[in-house]
Parts: structure tokens; C-alpha cells; sequence
């Protein structure tokens, strides 16, 4: 069982493979996210403001190794990089290794909106990004099968394999 898990995450720390063209599946309409007064107040104004609600938009998209697109789904380092891109007009690399040498290192208590945390889901230190969104939530891409999603740092499972943040520049 931790082998599968193991494999389902792989595609977060290494460079993606090929893509070929497909077409996407349909996929159900997403379920709004609310969020709380509190939440809309840290994801505050300007470029970060518009990272978080345009990364909400994608709650829902299907988790696809080496997927940087909406259409064909995404990795976690795929969806990182194509909301910078998109949103803030900002290059990153494409793994998340790479991504965990950029920017300002950022303690903990100090995550703002757009940061990049990151995980330890392999027994490897950066091996699992998402984007902090704020109230202690973060987005990511999660795994084979799973969908992009919104969830919380403070659950045991991201809290004890928590590995770092950083700010890229917005």
C-alpha cells in the first residue's frame, strides 16, 4: 500500500515525461468554495490576490503525471508553474526540486498568499509542491486518481511531512 502511494506521487519530484494530445475526458461540475471572511482577507489584493482565485478555478481538474495544462490535468509542479505563468506573468521551473531553489525561504508563520510549500511525500526533502492560499490552506495537485484540491496545512499527514516555503517574486 505505501509502494502505490509512493509511485502515485513520483510524477511531483521528477521532470515530466512526454505528452502526447488528447483529448480531455468531460469533467462534472465543480462544487463552489467558500471561503471564510478571514481567508478572503489574507489572500488580500493585487497579483497574489489574483493567483488564489484564479488557482480556485481549477479545483476539481484531474491530478495527471506531468500535466501542466487544465485540459489534460496536472502535477503538482505543473499546476505551480501554470498559474505563474498565466497569472503573474512569471517563468518557474517545471519540477519541483527546481522550484524549491527559488525565491526567499519563508518560516512557517509567516506564509502569504502565493508562496510555494512544499512536502516530503518520498522520503525526499521538496518532494511535493503546492501554492499557500491562505487561513492555513493550501492548492495542490495531489496524486494518480486525485483531483486539484484545497486542504488544510494543519492536518497530521501535511504538518509532519511539511519540508519548507518559499516566496517566488510576484
Amino acid at each position: 500500500m505505501i509502494a502505490l502511494g509512493v509511485m502515485a506521487l513520483a510524477g511531483c519530484a521528477s521532470a515530466p515525461r512526454m505528452q502526447t494530445t488528447q483529448t480531455a475526458e468531460a469533467t462534472p461540475p465543480r462544487a463552489p468554495v467558500v471561503l471564510s471572511p478571514r481567508a478572503m482577507d489574507e489572500i488580500g489584493s493585487g497579483r497574489a490576490r489574483e493567483l488564489a482565485l484564479h488557482a480556485l478555478s481549477y479545483i476539481g481538474v484531474p491530478y495527471r503525471y506531468g500535466g501542466s495544462s487544465p485540459e489534460t490535468g496536472f502535477d503538482c509542479s505543473g499546476l505551480v508553474q501554470y498559474l505563474y505563468s498565466r497569472v503573474a506573468g512569471v517563468v518557474l521551473p517545471r519540477t519541483t526540486e527546481a522550484l524549491s531553489e527559488i525565491g526567499a525561504p519563508i518560516a512557517p508563520g509567516e506564509l502569504e498568499t502565493g508562496d510555494l510549500v512544499f512536502f516530503d511525500t518520498l522520503r525526499k526533502a521538496y518532494s511535493h509542491v503546492g501554492i499557500y492560499l491562505g487561513d492555513q490552506r493550501f492548492i495542490h495537485a495531489p496524486a494518480t486518481g486525485g483531483q486539484v484540491e484545497l486542504v488544510d496545512l494543519r492536518t497530521r499527514y501535511w504538518q509532519t511531512r511539511f519540508s519548507g516555503a518559499r516566496r517566488p517574486t510576484l
